[in-house]
């Protein structure tokens, strides 16, 4: 067992772990927060996509013990003190989900995106979201999604 402190959500949390823990398993099995999905465990659909020391990361690829003294953000933490995120907003606003599988991964990379580029074209916002499989909406939504959150973070 390996010891590791790791900020998550704004929370900071001590565990003791396997050195071979998935960073997915922890934040859903240890720490109960189930917002971010377990897809393809092979990093090729994104829904495990949270933010690690403000980057996006697959959790599923990364080990717990990677995350020691970071900080770790995942869809739980998106919502402010009962306010959506302009994200979540756009997603609700403009339908960019459908089944919901893909959509915690899909804000979390959005969200990033937007966090470094306040005013993305459409292709940009392609280029962030293309390691994030969507099976059911086609991207369009998607992408309108993105646009609509960039708007209203510009105060739009």
């Amino acid at each position: 067992m390996t010891s590791i402190n790791v900020t998550v959500n704004g929370t900071e949390h001590q565990a003791d772990v396997e050195p071979r823990l998935l960073l997915v398993h922890f934040i859903r099995e240890d720490l109960e927060m189930t917002g971010t999905h377990i897809g393809c465990d092979t990093t090729n659909c994104g829904a495990c996509t949270v933010l690690l020391d403000e980057a996006p990361v697959k959790s599923c690829t990364v080990f717990a013990v990677q995350a020691d003294g970071r900080q770790v953000m995942t869809v739980e933490g998106l919502a402010q003190n009962g306010n959506l995120d302009p994200i979540q907003e756009g997603f609700r606003e403009e339908h960019g989900l459908q089944c919901g599988f893909c959509t915690p991964g899909m804000l979390m990379t959005s969200y990033a995106l937007l966090e470094q580029h306040a005013d993305p074209s459409e292709g940009d916002i392609r280029k962030a979201i293309s390691g994030n499989l969507c099976r059911c909406t086609g991207y369009v939504n998607i992408v309108k999604a993105v646009q609509y959150a960039a708007q209203k973070k510009a105060g739009g």
